[in-house]
């Protein structure tokens, strides 16, 4: 059984490998009943922003077995939510991200520091 910060730890990862820019993972037990975490990714473009979907989908379903409860906005492009019931990841273009600014509405939550390292 995997925790809610592995799960959103391996999502992350597969953002990182997958180019995902300001990649941020907030903790919001605290603030929320929603999830534990929510990660959020910004993509370069909408194909991007699928790209990113994609990989993450791959990393949590595929490889940790967990499944996804959710996902929404896939059509647009520009702004996907992926909800895995302990983990939301949001993964947005440029101008969705500062746009919604998910960042300042959870400013309560903690972040939590990510390192990527090889």
């Amino acid at each position: 059984m995997n925790t809610p910060k592995e799960i959103a730890l391996c999502a992350a990862k597969a953002l990182d490998d997958h180019k995902g820019i300001n990649i941020k993972l907030l903790e919001v037990t605290d603030v929320t009943s929603i999830a534990d975490h929510f990660l959020i990714c910004t993509g370069s473009s909408n194909t991007h922003v699928k790209t990113l979907c994609d990989s993450v989908e791959a990393a949590v379903v595929d490889q940790l077995l967990e499944p996804l409860l959710h996902r929404e906005g896939h059509r647009g492009g520009t702004w996907v939510l992926l909800d895995f019931g302990c983990l939301v990841v949001h993964v947005f273009t440029n101008e969705s991200r500062e746009f919604y600014d998910l960042e300042r509405l959870w400013n309560d939550a903690k972040e939590i520091p990510l390192s990527f390292e090889e």
